[in-house]
């Protein structure tokens, strides 16, 4: 690429501390790779390993750190100190990213459909969440990402161990209304929806869960994704009200059911999701024409706009 000059020095964080440590490695030495080949004059920056103040050297920084640390508004803290233009969301849209609740707090005062959830503390009183939401729930890490810590729940006699599955994760655990029905992931690139893209993991699966995200080939991924024109549109138009709302940009994605009944219903959002061989992000834009290597370079190109 003639002008990856423009980019100058670039910091492609990954690694971290958080619990997706070993899927961060893989996106950023993924992407670490594309920018090599694009002529830009990148490198592996593992804040693990290294101090921050480092980051001083560097002319910008690409973000594939995942859950905590990364994304979830420190690491733009950091960079926004330091005056380094970064890819990606920035602080406040980072932080309530990571956070399911707050998430779920603002799509619903923002009228967007998102699962009836409860929080649960050891004084929760399950026979009353029961009677909310129904059986079965989805137990989740209020703060984790990836899938990390979570367990579908069939009868009440399993809430404990999944309880203490998600607390091993996260001081903070909720409790999400299990939606039967089919589930989409829409990504986000220069903060527009890509094509909508249908996860159809295997029948010995209870969810998309971390192993079918990560280790598993027989996931099925549906470009197209089996709504109607008029259906993928308005998902997308849905999504990237949510995706705006809680102050996400650039690029991201977030995941929604469609129950039977034809109801769509937000899950989360990623402000900075995966980028490895089973990731959707790819997927998504491959659909429209970008190369894995494009599509970084595409990602990076939004931190010129920021530097202005």
């Amino acid at each position: 690429m003639s002008n990856a000059a423009k980019f100058g020095k670039v910091a492609v964080l990954l690694g971290g501390k958080s619990a997706e440590r070993a899927v961060s490695l893989d996106s950023g030495q993924a992407v670490l790779e594309a920018l090599l080949r694009s002529g830009v004059q990148a490198e592996a920056f593992d804040p693990q390993e290294r101090s921050v103040t480092e980051l001083v050297a560097y002319d910008r920084a690409f973000i594939v750190l995942h859950g905590r640390g990364g994304e979830d508004g420190q690491i733009q803290g950091v960079l926004e100190w330091l005056n380094i233009p970064y890819t990606g969301t920035g602080v406040q849209g980072s932080a309530i990213g990571m956070d399911k609740v707050k998430t779920k707090q603002i799509w619903q005062g923002s009228d967007l459909p998102t699962a009836p959830y409860r929080i649960i503390t050891k004084d929760t009183d399950l026979e009353a969440v029961i009677a909310d939401l129904g059986l079965p729930v989805i137990i989740k890490p209020v703060h984790e990402g990836s899938s990390v810590g979570m367990s579908k729940v069939e009868r009440t006699e399993d809430f404990a161990a999944a309880i203490a599955k998600a607390t091993a994760h996260d001081a903070v655990v909720m409790a999400e209304k299990w939606i039967t029905g089919r589930e989409f992931t829409i990504s986000f690139l220069n903060g527009q929806p890509l094509p909508v893209i249908r996860l159809q993991p295997p029948a010995d699966v209870a969810f998309y869960d971390y192993e079918a995200k990560y280790q598993r080939n027989d996931v099925e991924y549906g470009i197209p994704c089996g709504l109607s024109e008029a259906e993928e549109k308005t998902l997308q138009a849905l999504c990237l009200r949510a995706f705006q709302a809680v102050g996400a940009e650039g690029w991201g994605r977030i995941d929604a059911m469609q129950d039977e009944q034809g109801n769509f219903w937000l899950l989360e959002v990623n402000t900075v999701p995966g980028m490895t061989s089973h990731s959707l992000v790819p997927k998504a834009a491959q659909a429209v024409g970008y190369s894995f290597d494009a599509l970084c370079v595409a990602i990076l190109e939004q931190t010129l706009v920021a530097s202005v």
